[in-house]
């Protein structure tokens, strides 16, 4: 099989990890028989200091003809004095809209051989972290307008949060079927207890609940979420929430896994076409040293191969891999435990392809 695949490097340690998760790939490939054909979308930083942009057409335009994309980071303080339409972040804002990924499903998964490097008490890690995410990307508070105003000798600053029943409808129908294939449990955070778009989001969602009696429909309410995804997550399956609160909900959960490091993403909307990235940042302060840890964009790559290309055996072969770098005892610094043998991010790569 034959795959083009648009390559986003980015900005800080985003060339080195997406040159391992390309290594990786090949390696899947020259095993399976298949072909990916990379080409390069500048975004980001980088493309701002070549082209004056954060997302220059040519790129926009390769990523909306490729299969799928594939992400490392952008940004980075060297950015943080341009103006706020064209940060580096835009860039990423408006490849989402344009290739209508309205779907973010970040899993938090705590490998076994990790456990020692979860935050939480041992008793609470015992229980496990297994769930997942599902997160409405390209609506409310991000996507509405964004003012700032000089109103009665000070400034003013407003941001609007807007939400259409049939935007809150499919991300929720995504949640739903992902959890037919889990542990059939879908949680839905909001704060419909204040707000006028949370309580369209519960009304909502539980319309849609209503064509999967399989699965049980919770509610909850965010910082009530916050708080139990750090008291009990074994209690979470499948949740679902809106921009906002999923952005930052996604990040706790990635934390108590044991390294943001370790976590990918997938966004995705109608078709099979994403975007796959590590949910990390870009990290300029280990940029070029080695020392990155580039297990969460293979790992994004293998839901690439699984979700995208429909390539199930193949990820099973990539995340089959990861875990047996792991149960080997082999860390990058991010996951050094007592024990562990310390390796840099091309080691890492390499070790991850050996495996395949």
């Amino acid at each position: 099989m034959n795959k083009t695949i648009a390559v986003i490097r980015g900005d800080g340690i985003g060339p080195e990890i997406v040159g391992e998760a390309i290594g990786v790939l090949d390696a899947v490939a020259d095993k399976f028989g298949h072909a990916f054909i990379y080409q390069e979308a500048p975004m980001g930083g980088c493309a701002i200091d070549a082209f004056g942009v954060p997302l220059p057409e040519s790129s926009l335009h390769t990523c909306l003809q490729a299969d799928s994309v594939l992400l490392g980071a952008v940004g980075g303080p060297r950015w943080d004095a341009q103006p706020p339409v064209n940060r580096p972040e835009r860039g990423l804002l408006k490849l989402r809209e344009a290739m209508g990924l309205y779907t973010n499903i970040r899993p938090a998964r705590m490998f076994a051989d990790l456990s020692a490097a979860c935050p939480l008490r041992a008793d609470i890690a015992a229980r496990g972290i297994d769930f997942v995410v599902v997160r409405e990307l390209i609506g409310g508070v991000y996507f509405g307008s964004h003012t700032t105003v000089e109103e009665n000798g000070e400034q003013k600053a407003e941001d609007i949060m807007s939400y259409a029943e049939h935007e809150i409808r499919r991300v929720a129908h995504v949640a739903f079927q992902m959890a037919r294939k889990r542990r059939r449990r879908v949680t839905s955070v909001d704060k419909a207890n204040v707000l006028d778009t949370s309580r369209l989001w519960r009304k909502t969602v539980t319309e849609v609940a209503a064509a999967y009696p399989d699965v049980e429909l919770l509610h909850m309410y965010v910082d009530n979420a916050a708080m139990q995804i750090v008291r009990d997550p074994s209690q979470f399956d499948v949740i679902v929430t809106e921009n906002l609160f999923g952005d930052i909900l996604s990040d706790e959960a990635s934390q108590i896994t044991g390294s943001i490091g370790m976590i990918p993403s997938s966004s995705m909307g109608e078709g099979s076409r994403g975007l796959y990235e590590p949910i990390h940042g870009s990290a300029p302060d280990i940029a070029g040293q080695d020392r990155a840890n580039p297990i969460g964009t293979v790992l994004a790559a293998a839901m690439m191969l699984r979700y995208g290309f429909d390539m199930a055996a193949e990820a099973d072969t990539v995340e089959a891999a990861v875990d047996a770098v792991l149960k080997d005892g082999y860390r990058c610094g991010d996951i050094m435990q007592s024990g562990g043998r310390l390796v840099g991010c091309r080691e890492m790569g390499r070790l991850i392809r050996e495996r395949i």
